[in-house]
């Protein structure tokens, strides 16, 4: 048994207003190994209500917390800082998935909202939160950081809240950088390692290599049945052994988020309907569909 698995079997007897004992039978101490003896004395020793903790901390001890945030591991993390091993850590996990447990990570990406889990967005747009809107360099700094942590609608909606409750009306940088973090996700959901939105093209950078599961899933079934129904300025391609879809004309974030939506599946968000012809608005992608 664990040290884990003898607190709990002793915490079955006894209750609020009742005390018991719980007595474990074992051979002699001295034909115990060294960790087995250490999990009966850290028992004896911690027998007082609210022990939990102490227990947790003592089965640490003997068990030791391993090397991947331990001792061996400690001067590294270091060097490279926490933000940077966890992203190294993450990918090296990612990669054991692909080799040793392929099915089981070919169901959990089909599953999971995003497929890569960063995208980079390369892009010739002005996006910023100006000096002239919030002028303390620190503050500037907190609430870029606290957008680059951001991981969902909900708290974009809120961060969003806060900057026009504190600093008045969002000026259009501002917006549009708000904007671009929901761009980043529908990227990530369709699969792109890095998005393109220069000179009024939007070029996507698929994340896996070629022949990778992503390419027989539904994410890039999508992208497949995108071109077939928009064949005129849509073009796959691959370039430095990576593969590429390009998208023109992209004039503005408008139709860029369009697009996106339509790769990554996510619903267009309700417009008042308009009649006649030329009702099409201003950086709106005229796609066919179904």
């Amino acid at each position: 048994f664990g040290l884990s698995d003898l607190h709990q079997l002793r915490g079955r007897v006894g209750r609020s207003n009742k005390r018991a004992f719980c007595y474990l039978l074992a051979p002699p101490l001295h034909a115990l190994p060294t960790e087995s003896r250490k999990r009966l004395q850290a028992m004896e020793q911690f027998s007082e209500l609210g022990s939990g903790m102490n227990i947790a901390m003592r089965d640490l001890d003997i068990r030791g917390a391993g090397n991947l945030l331990g001792g061996e591991q400690s001067g590294f993390i270091s060097d490279i800082g926490f933000e940077m091993y966890q992203k190294i850590l993450k990918e090296a996990v990612n990669e054991l998935k692909d080799e040793e447990f392929a099915e089981l990570a070919r169901e959990e990406a089909d599953s999971r909202e995003h497929y890569v889990d960063e995208t980079v967005l390369e892009t010739d747009l002005a996006l910023l939160l100006p000096d002239h809107y919030i002028s303390d360099i620190a503050e500037r700094i907190a609430l870029y950081r606290a957008l680059d942590e951001m991981a969902d609608e909900e708290g974009l909606q809120a961060y969003e809240a806060r900057l026009v409750d504190r600093f008045g009306p969002l000026p259009q940088e501002a917006a549009d950088l708000l904007e671009t973090i929901r761009l980043r996700w529908m990227a990530q959901m369709v699969g792109f390692g890095k998005l393109v939105l220069k000179g009024g093209k939007l070029i996507g950078v698929f994340h896996d290599e070629e022949g990778s599961d992503y390419y027989r899933g539904v994410r890039f079934q999508r992208v497949l049945d995108f071109m077939q129904r928009n064949p005129k300025g849509v073009q796959m391609y691959q370039r430095n052994n990576a593969l590429r879809l390009r998208v023109e004309p992209v004039e503005d974030l408008v139709a860029a988020m369009s697009i996106l939506r339509r790769l990554s599946g996510t619903p267009e968000p309700t417009k008042v309907a308009a009649t006649g012809p030329g009702t099409q608005g201003p950086g709106e992608y005229a796609v066919e569909e179904d």
